[in-house]
């Protein structure tokens, strides 16, 4: 059974930092099926926020481009994202997820989503 557990989130001003774990079990990267995170604000449709595949390359939105940084601890079975110069367009509750397919944020497993709020 596969489970992704976020955690990390929370609130903080404009300019500040967050980093969002993602505790993985039962699920194996492989060539054709990406792990990353998405994010949804109320009102939006989701955006990918980033990718990361079983060898280590790595994929960012345009929006979140050298603020934001995905990794992996295979040791520890878990993704990190590193979240800097954090803005309010970053508010959204972000979900970790696995097993991505087709386009967007279509993923086979997610989390619950950890809520990360950016004040002005």
């Amino acid at each position: 059974q596969v489970q992704l557990v976020e955690s990390g989130g929370g609130s903080v001003q404009a300019g500040g930092s967050l980093r969002l774990s993602c505790k993985v079990s039962g699920f194996t990267p492989s060539d054709d099926s990406d792990m990353g995170w998405y994010r949804q604000a109320p009102g939006h449709e989701c955006e990918l926020v980033s990718t990361i595949n079983d060898v280590g390359s790595t994929w960012y939105a345009d929006s979140v481009e050298a603020r934001f940084t995905i990794s992996q601890d295979n040791a520890k079975n878990t993704m990190y994202l590193q979240m800097n110069s954090l803005k309010p367009d970053d508010t959204a509750v972000y979900y970790c997820a696995a097993g991505r397919y087709g386009s967007g944020c279509r993923f086979v497993y997610r989390g619950q989503g950890t809520q990360v709020t950016v004040s002005s």
